[in-house]
């Protein structure tokens, strides 16, 4: 009779190298997912600072306008006090304060601010120290 020869044990190494694939995929789409995140966060920061600085050179240029005493449209002047606002997004805006004299000039403001209309908060809601009511949906 033949010799009988048992096959190796390959099931408990199998698991383990299917397992360690499977970790690795998982790794390697969540560092996917991160790549792509930071850079929409990328995109989204450059195309901000694109715009104020944008914003910024149209507030330079009036700037110099009013500093060879031309007041261009769209400049407020309250005696030798200029005030204009440049857009920086739909939600941004430049406002600029200048206080020109002669050939002098001092800038007051030079700022971002928002320009969405603020809408406070009329209600706070509190709990009342009741449980019961305080649950929810179930």
């Amino acid at each position: 009779m033949g010799e009988r020869t048992s096959s190796p044990a390959v099931g408990g190494s199998s698991l383990l190298v299917i397992f360690a694939v499977l970790c690795l995929s998982v790794f390697a789409l969540l560092g996917l997912s991160t790549v792509q995140a930071d850079g929409r966060l990328a995109d989204a920061s450059h195309e901000a600072v694109a715009a104020y600085y944008a914003a910024d050179a149209q507030a330079e240029r009036i700037l110099a306008q009013l500093r060879g005493g031309e007041v261009p449209d769209g400049v407020s002047v309250d005696q030798d006090l200029y005030s204009y606002t440049c857009p920086i997004s739909d939600t941004q805006v430049l406002n600029v304060e200048v206080r020109v004299k002669g050939t002098d000039y001092t800038v007051l403001r030079w700022q971002a601010s928002s320009a969405a209309d603020w809408q406070p908060e009329t209600t706070l809601d509190l709990w009342d120290g009741d449980p019961v009511t305080d649950l929810g949906p179930s």
